[in-house]
């Protein structure tokens, strides 16, 4: 699993992740995109196991408040649900495919932002977030499929908020795995 792991940890430091959210509009601004392997037939795959998770948090300045669930279990149930939609079945015993995900937060971001009065342009402080979803082939250990969702992290969101907001990024990405 090392060529993986290294993948997986690589991926995470180059994209700093999470999902928060907005109450009139959750998802609105949440991003979605995916891509398979096209040599790829995922119709043969119906088992998977859990590879692992990461997070990476780039907060210089402490702003980030943690939400008061645990997003690792939120995370891993909401793609176990998606998965077993799509006929999956978790297995310990020679899966077909492994899956991974990695979250974490960038408080640091900036975002070129218009005064609309004076129309000077400024940066801004935007935090933003990624989701990443990875499916593995276990022998091979090449990544078969990955999804990701970027969305801005707003202040102080409400747990029912970033749990819906969660719960449709995983959906989304879900969905474009192929058939």
């Amino acid at each position: 699993m090392n060529k993986l792991n290294r993948l997986l940890f690589s991926i995470c430091f180059s994209i700093l992740i999470s999902l928060s959210g907005c109450a009139v509009t959750p998802t609105d601004d949440i991003k979605i995109d995916a891509e398979a392997d096209p040599k790829v037939k995922f119709g043969g795959y119906k088992t998977y196991a859990w590879l692992g998770s990461a997070g990476i948090l780039k907060d210089p300045e402490g702003k980030w408040k943690q939400p008061d669930f645990d997003v690792d279990a939120e995370i891993r149930f909401l793609i176990d649900r998606e998965l077993r939609k799509r006929g999956f079945t978790e297995t310990g015993n020679k899966p077909d495919m492994l899956i991974a995900y990695a979250m974490g937060v960038n408080m640091a971001a900036l975002k070129v932002k218009e005064n609309p009065e004076t129309k000077e342009k400024l940066l801004k402080n935007t935090p933003k977030g990624s989701l990443l979803i990875i499916l593995a082939d276990p022998t091979t250990e090449y990544v078969m499929w990955i999804g990701r969702a970027k969305a801005e992290v707003l202040k102080d969101p409400a747990v029912e908020v970033t749990k819906a907001r969660l719960d449709y990024a995983v959906t989304q990405m879900l969905k474009k795995i192929p058939k």
